[in-house]
């Protein structure tokens, strides 16, 4: 294979990572604080990318433009999701959530198609639409860089807050002893609403950075929700550092083995990586 060849292969891969690793530690943020595995996280994804693009039908708004607003609406389907389909069923036993969760997801997806139909959207006329510039003989698209260094940065801001907040704290104490935390004065209901919003935050940020060059429709989470799931277990539940890094090798293994073996293989090389993985080290490759 031609070396420039190979190495815009890593690029690509490297971009859409970086992207798979954001919505990944939104999911993993919510699994490792509550223990839930929350179904619709693709569908928050199909959300925010719909957000974006009526905004921009709509409105005429540049997805960057709309793209804070679009994380507070996600934030506030985080909070609610929490109020109205996950307080209620805390407290029982995992499955439960996990099946409300499960009913969630199907209820949004139809809602949405009911609403506006199964066709495919594309933004094609926004700021970064269309736009490529070249380095050292590699091209890049610049809607999918910027998305990638986005994503990057909300990773590395959400790792902050968490490790070096008044809030992280509280967090990661609930995480370790949901019972023990709140003997300490931390309300963990209010630990919770904010870690589920968060979650939903990010992968609207990541959503909203994805309208830029990804065709929108109502199953378009669904992927993308099927490879978080996979990176979230191949990181560790849980492990924010091991959802980013997992995120990055999903992506080079989509990209790379897809161009090698053929593009009709390239989730079923990921779920054997997965697969292969997890029988050697059960909770993952970042997993204690």
């Amino acid at each position: 294979m031609d070396t420039t060849i190979f190495l815009q292969l890593i690029v690509s891969g490297l971009l859409i990572g970086f992207v798979f690793s954001l919505i990944a530690v939104g999911l993993t943020l919510i699994w490792g604080v509550m223990d839930i595995l929350n179904f619709a996280h693709g569908d928050f994804l199909m959300l925010a990318m719909f957000s974006s693009f009526l905004m921009f039908a709509n409105l005429g708004l540049d997805p960057l433009l709309s793209l804070p607003m679009v994380v507070a609406l996600l934030f506030m389907v985080g909070l609610l999701t929490f109020r109205w389909v996950i307080r209620p069923v805390l407290g029982y036993p995992g499955l439960i959530a996990l099946l409300a969760t499960f009913g969630l997801s199907i209820f949004i997806r139809n809602l949405v198609l009911f609403f506006v139909g199964p066709n495919y959207r594309v933004i094609n006329q926004s700021i970064l639409a269309g736009k490529n510039f070249s380095i050292l003989g590699l091209h890049f698209s610049l809607s999918q860089t910027m998305s990638a260094i986005g994503c990057v940065l909300i990773t590395c801001a959400v790792y902050l807050l968490i490790a070096r907040t008044k809030f992280g704290r509280s967090l990661r104490a609930t995480s370790l002893d949901k019972d023990t935390a709140l003997l300490m004065g931390i309300n963990t209901n209010r630990v919770f609403a904010l870690t589920f919003g968060l979650g939903a935050a990010c992968v609207g940020f990541a959503g909203g950075m994805l309208s830029n060059f990804y065709p929108i429709f109502p199953e378009v989470g669904l992927n993308f929700a099927i490879m978080s799931f996979v990176i979230v277990a191949l990181g560790g539940f849980g492990n924010i550092s091991g959802a980013f890094l997992a995120g990055i090798f999903v992506g080079l293994v989509e990209n790379v083995g897809g161009f090698l073996i053929g593009p009709e293989f390239k989730y079923t090389l990921v779920f054997v990586l997965y697969l292969i993985v997890i029988s050697i080290r059960p909770k993952g490759l970042f997993g204690w």
